[in-house]
């Protein structure tokens, strides 16, 4: 991790090919520099709400390059293959080739897909991911994952893709809804959870602070969190192991997600899916009383939920079992030994993870 006289970080991600995940301010004036000359289309892919950013995007770039706009649905509506569609039209009628370059602008889902159809359109094309969300930030634009959900679950169908480079300017969270953040802030803690406790700590200390994006705090945190994804990634790209611990919380949270029909933020169940993991970690781990407690505590501090009904369980428990880190009829779950001590739990009795469920459920 580096800082130049700018401020701005610059977070290595290796792999073949690596990237560079870029955080400060004022990054996107930097965006040509990124293309590069050998570029001459350009996709941008964004939300709505995103419009006018997007528009102001190509007029910055459109003395260099030939700009296009696919405007997407907002949130997990994104993720379908008909707004895949959508963009593989405007590429195939724009004769888009290998060479040239799409651009992600927006939260987690809009990178998700923008990534997706980067990675499909000619069996792969670059892709640049601007995140312009917290979750975006820490969490998907950062990984090379993309995917589209269908009627049978979430991101079943996608590819790993990694991209050109992400970047992180922070001058894109100013107006955003605390709740907003306060979702994402989920995916940061996270990494707390899993392997750095110093996020835990600074969000302890003072919450405000912590999810405030104009401090210290909040940028410390962010850059801590977005290190332990690049370092993840960076050993293990395509989820042969390693990577899995980043699915912390995300069995149970993304099961959530179905039953609910993507109308939660991805922060809300994830937090839920993450008191799950640490119950589940003190039945059959050695996660302590007082660690569980913490959980409880962080996430409540961040105004998230932290549990469901009793009655949803035999739903959430079929869509789980079409998790796609199931090994045939054998579901997995990352659980923690302790805060910082990530693991995988194999085949466990439906009997035990109901046990564990009925410990978050109201």
């Amino acid at each position: 991790m580096a800082a130049d006289a700018v401020s701005a970080t610059t977070i290595q991600v290796a792999g073949t090919p690596g990237y560079d995940v870029t955080i400060g301010r004022g990054l996107l004036d930097t965006l040509p520099s990124q293309l590069g000359a050998a570029v001459a289309r350009v996709l941008i892919v964004h939300a709505p709400i995103l419009g006018a950013r997007a528009e102001a995007l190509r007029e910055q770039l459109a003395s260099q390059y030939q700009v296009y706009l696919a405007e997407i649905p907002d949130a997990e509506g994104a993720k379908r293959v008909e707004v895949a569609a959508f963009c593989w039209q405007i590429m195939g009628q724009t004769d888009f080739p290998r060479s040239d370059v799409v651009i992600g602008l927006g939260g987690g889902a809009t990178t998700d897909l923008a990534g997706f159809v980067a990675a499909t359109w000619l069996r792969g094309v670059d892709v640049i991911q601007i995140p312009t969300t917290v979750l975006g930030m820490v969490d998907a634009a950062v990984g090379g994952k993309t995917g589209i959900n269908t009627a049978e679950g979430k991101n079943l169908v996608g590819a790993f893709h990694a991209p050109r480079a992400v970047l992180c300017d922070l001058d894109l969270l100013t107006g955003l809804p605390k709740n907003e953040i306060l979702a994402g802030y989920a995916e940061v803690v996270k990494a707390g959870f899993i392997a750095e406790p110093e996020i835990l700590d600074i969000v302890e200390a003072d919450v405000d602070a912590a999810t405030d994006p104009t401090t210290a705090e909040f940028r410390r945190c962010l850059e801590l969190a977005i290190a332990v994804k690049a370092r993840v990634v960076g050993e293990d790209f395509t989820e042969q192991g390693l990577r899995e611990i980043l699915n912390y919380g995300h069995t149970l949270g993304h099961a959530i997600e179905h039953a609910e029909r993507y109308q939660w933020r991805h922060g809300a169940a994830v937090a839920i899916g993450m008191m799950f993991a640490a119950e589940l970690s003190r039945l059959t781990r050695s996660l302590s009383d007082e660690e569980v407690d913490r959980h409880r505590r962080i996430l409540e501090s961040l105004s998230l939920p932290t549990s469901y009904p009793l009655g949803r369980w035999k739903t959430l428990y079929a869509t789980m079992q079409r998790d796609k880190k199931a090994r045939g009829s054998m579901l997995r779950f990352i659980v923690l030994d302790a805060i910082g001590r990530p693991t995988t739990l194999n085949g466990v009795d439906e009997s035990l993870l109901f046990t564990a469920y009925q410990e978050i459920a109201d």
